[in-house]
C-alpha cells in the first residue's frame, strides 16, 4: 500500500529538517500554518530566518520538484512569511527562502532560491 500524500510530504519534511541540520541550521518549526497557508520549515541559517519548502518527485515525469515552487507558491509561503514574523515579534531578522528537493534519492538544497513576494 502506497502511503498518502500527507504522510509521504511529512516524511520528507522531517528528512530534509536532518539534511538541513546537517548543513548547520537549527530548525524551528515544522509546517507552520497560517489563514494565508503554509510553510514546510521555519529554521535559523547563521544571522538569516529561513522559511524553507520542501518537495518530491520520485522522478521526473512531472518536471523537476523545484519547479512546483511557482510563482504563486512563492507568494503564499511570502505572505506566511511575513506573517510568521510579524507574530512573533522578528521584524529585525534577515529572511531567506529556501527550497530542498527530493528527486528519486538525489536532494538538492536551493540557498535564496526567490525574493519576497507579496504583501498582505
Amino acid at each position: 500500500m502506497t502511503e498518502n500524500k500527507r504522510k509521504t510530504g511529512a516524511r520528507y519534511e522531517r528528512m530534509a529538517g536532518a539534511y538541513l541540520t546537517e548543513k548547520g541550521y537549527e530548525i524551528l518549526e515544522y509546517n507552520f500554518r497560517c489563514r494565508m497557508g503554509e510553510i514546510d520549515i521555519v529554521a535559523r541559517d547563521a544571522e538569516y530566518l529561513v522559511f524553507c519548502e520542501v518537495k518530491y518527485r520520485s522522478d521526473d515525469k512531472n518536471g523537476h520538484p523545484a519547479e512546483a515552487v511557482d510563482r504563486k507558491k512563492q507568494q503564499v509561503i511570502s505572505k506566511c512569511a511575513l506573517f510568521y514574523v510579524a507574530s512573533r515579534g522578528l521584524s529585525g531578522l534577515a529572511c531567506r527562502f529556501d527550497v530542498v528537493c527530493f528527486e528519486g534519492d538525489a536532494v538538492t538544497l536551493y540557498q535564496n532560491a526567490f525574493d519576497y513576494l507579496g504583501g498582505w
